[in-house]
């Protein structure tokens, strides 16, 4: 059953702020957690730091209009907390805020819808060393304040406002998406306490958008967990998994309260957030749009007996199969585990591909909440080679990327709404886990880890094949 895409359906493409735009502590930016962790993590690994990244900073014109001759509509990007408040105070800086009215202006003379996130990871580093970030509920103020300046400052340009990225994944990685100082680490209730901020913030950046008449929705990295086997222990494993790594977090944003069985499960374990009376009021009154979806792949959950030690994720930082550091395992809840019926790529993600996985995903949500989606992340990351004449040949990510959109038709064609696609990413970017050995775009930046380069741009075969899918709107996937 084929959809056909409505004529104002969203075709662009993805980035973020820290891992795209470089110029990290220039130009009157104020260094970010994420520059900071960023750059422990290049001394550590050897990646690229945030310094430079992709450029796109000064070649972001350049950038869009590659972005226009791929047919793109739609560009999300983020929006920079520290290149506008340097020091996360009220202190504007100029120059950073224009730099967002040229991008947003030169995105708009191309007819090329600007959807910004509000949050990408980068809370200002001065606001760590006033009061430790997101620990402190101080930082929902300040980034309300953020949030209502820059949504009243852009408020005629801009319809679809993202407002915070992947709290679920912050939650589990909270070291690599989130500077928690080390006195800090081993006290697990308080992943879920910076949640619970941002959950805070997000409202207030909810009823900001709302009071300028724009439309408001947070973006999930969103997996459906399957059950490792038929065995209801399993089954019940998989019902757990997708309460706490999924349902806990889009309850609040669409129903506005926590999900029963996940929170209670987090009191059980002295996990749960420190809740204050009025904290659910904000959140019923303040409900989302729609659900802006990072997919990539699913994942497979198998019971867990109460004696297992806590494990909050598991990570490939070598790009060899089967090197993962380890999975998640809560105690009697669930565990998670590779499914045996999916291939993986070369960090174990199972792409396999599995874009039933994200029709699994329209089907349910819609169901459960009855709101339009837009896909913001989907793709796949892999060691790129530039050939001697020029050329990247990537047909993995067109075969992984023509699976998904069919999906999506799919998923259109019994009734979901679906308002664009912008997968990850519009160009190569610096990844937080792996730098510029792992690839998404679907324009080469031609740098590497030790050496920026001039960070030329060059078109893959998935630009070109985007370009066609966009042009016939859909309708040609081959």
């Amino acid at each position: 059953m084929k959809q056909r895409f409505p004529e104002n359906f969203l075709w662009g493409a993805s980035t973020s702020a820290y891992q795209v735009e470089g110029a990290a502590i220039t130009h009157g930016k104020g260094l970010s957690q994420q520059d900071f962790i960023n750059n422990n993590r290049s001394e550590k690994f050897g990646f690229a730091d945030t310094s430079i990244a992709s450029d796109h900073y000064h070649h972001f014109k350049e950038d869009i209009r590659l972005f226009k001759e791929m047919g793109f509509t739609s560009y999300r990007f983020s929006i920079a907390w520290s290149r506008i408040f340097p020091k996360g105070d009220h202190q504007v800086n100029e120059e950073g805020l224009q730099f967002y009215r040229d991008l947003i202006a030169e995105l708009k003379a191309n007819d090329i819808e600007p959807i910004p996130t509000l949050y990408h990871y980068d809370l200002p580093w001065a606001l760590v060393e006033k009061y430790e970030g997101w620990l402190s509920r101080e930082v929902v103020e300040d980034f309300g304040y953020f949030a209502k300046f820059v949504v009243n400052e852009f408020k005629n340009d801009v319809k679809y406002w993202i407002t915070i990225n992947e709290q679920n994944i912050i939650v589990q990685y909270w070291t690599q998406k989130c500077y928690v100082p080390e006195k800090y680490q081993s006290q697990n209730q308080l992943r879920y306490q910076i949640n619970h901020h941002m959950n805070l913030a997000q409202a207030l950046a909810v009823k900001y958008i709302h009071e300028v008449g724009g439309l408001a929705g947070p973006a999930l990295g969103y997996a459906p967990v399957y059950a490792r086997t038929c065995k209801p222990e399993d089954q019940l494993a998989a019902l757990n998994a997708n309460d706490l790594r999924n349902f806990y977090y889009l309850d609040v944003y669409f129903k506005g309260y926590y999900t029963d069985a996940a929170f209670n499960y987090l009191k059980q374990h002295q996990l749960a957030p420190e809740v204050f009376d009025d904290d659910e009021t904000l959140f019923s009154q303040n409900i989302s749009d729609f659900l802006a979806v990072n997919y990539y792949d699913s994942q497979c959950a198998h019971a867990c007996p109460e004696g297992a030690d806590h494990a909050w994720s598991g990570y490939n930082l070598t790009g060899k199969k089967g090197d993962m550091s380890g999975f998640e395992t809560h105690p009697g809840f669930y565990q998670m585990c590779p499914n045996p019926e999916l291939r993986t790529t070369d960090w174990d993600w199972d792409w396999a591909i599995d874009p039933i996985g994200l029709e699994i995903v329209y089907r349910d949500l819609y169901t459960r909440y009855r709101i339009p989606f837009m896909i913001t992340e989907n793709g796949l990351g892999a060691r790129d080679e530039l050939t001697s004449d020029g050329k990247v040949h990537d047909d993995y990510r067109i075969a992984y990327l023509r699976e998904h959109i069919a999906a999506t038709q799919r998923a259109m064609g019994l009734g979901v709404q679906v308002l664009g696609y912008m997968p990850w990413s519009a160009l190569d970017l610096l990844s937080t886990s792996n730098g510029y050995n792992k690839r998404y775009g679907l324009i080469y930046v031609d740098r590497t880890d030790d050496d920026p380069k001039t960070c030329q741009r060059i078109k893959k075969d998935s630009f070109n094949w985007y370009k066609k899918v966009i042009a016939s709107n859909g309708t040609d996937l081959s």
